[in-house]
């Protein structure tokens, strides 16, 4: 039974809220179970790079595209397991498979390292497995969508051709947290106040890091050439002028870009695939700009939240 995403979201966020202001750590595991099972998915998990991963790959779909996911989790949680329900929703949608992948995480590793290792699962995949990057997509939720960035500007860096597209929900791409929606939308936000992603960011980049590198910051990054973008964005986030600045320095470099603010909605408020009618109208929307990147007819390849 769908509901509405910003209860299911905001519930989830206030909890994290209520633990912090009580110093007591909130179980980040149990991050996907707000994300409803999707059926006719099977899920193979396997070594890419190194690294674990998880393929996700819904019935009857074109197994010669993927989507390259990046979980989200501020650079220090999430994993393969806390999203792959969320990323095989959206795979089953576009229909095609997902690979989702673990890199390592802040205060152990600190920026570059979770750049480099999404960038060797990316190399691994059209190298090794022989995927042609026009048939890939990324896609990422918050700091992975930021990772979704960085990995494109490392990639070409090395050489490597980049992919078709990437699917961004809530973007987290500055550093410097400079945006005024954290102060706007300072009443409306149930969890990413400023001095919380300030501290993610400091222990991402460690005490020698510079938030604006523009590997850490890819709003910071010379966009020309990058893959067309399609940005979702909750309306009553913090972090809404991440991605309306990202969206700007992207058509200024000549990018494809297709910004969508949801009004009324919370970061990554697609996290409760299945469960909600906005999560699951945004997951379609992203499945019908997708396809035609991929080479695939426009029209969604099944009905998102099954």
């Amino acid at each position: 039974m769908t509901q509405n995403s910003t209860d299911i979201v905001r519930d989830m966020y206030l909890e994290w809220t209520a633990n912090r202001i009580k110093g007591t750590p909130s179980d980040l595991e149990a991050w996907g179970d707000v994300t409803a099972e999707p059926r006719g998915v099977d899920y193979v998990e396997l070594d890419a790079a190194g690294l674990s991963a998880m393929w996700a790959v819904p019935k009857g779909c074109d197994d010669d595209r993927t989507l390259l996911c990046m979980h989200g989790g501020g650079f220090v949680g999430g994993s393969i397991y806390t999203h792959r329900k969320l990323f095989a929703h959206v795979a089953k949608a576009v229909g095609v498979r997902a690979l989702v992948f673990e890199y390592r995480l802040a205060p152990e590793h600190i920026h570059p390292a979770q750049v480099d290792d999404a960038t060797d699962v990316y190399q691994w995949l059209i190298e090794e497995h022989e995927i042609d990057p026009a048939h890939v997509a990324f896609a990422g939720d918050s700091s992975g969508s930021g990772l979704a960035m960085s990995v494109q500007l490392r990639a070409r860096e090395r050489g490597l051709r980049l992919p078709a597209a990437a699917l961004l929900m809530s973007p987290w791409v500055d550093m410097e947290q400079a945006g005024e929606s954290y102060r706007s939308n300072w009443a409306t936000e149930t969890f990413f106040y400023k001095e919380v992603v300030d501290g993610l960011a400091d222990t991402f980049l460690g005490t020698e890091g510079d938030p604006t590198d523009p590997l850490a910051s890819p709003i910071q990054a010379d966009l020309h050439g990058l893959a067309p973008l399609f940005i979702q964005v909750g309306g009553d986030e913090t972090l809404l002028d991440d991605s309306r600045a990202l969206a700007e320095r992207a058509i200024g470099a000549g990018v494809e870009t297709k910004l969508e603010v949801f009004a009324g909605q919370q970061h990554t408020f697609q996290m409760a695939a299945g469960r909600s009618v906005e999560a699951d109208e945004a997951i379609a929307m992203f499945a019908r700009w997708l396809r035609p990147k991929l080479g695939l007819s426009a029209a969604v390849a099944v009905a998102v939240g099954g």
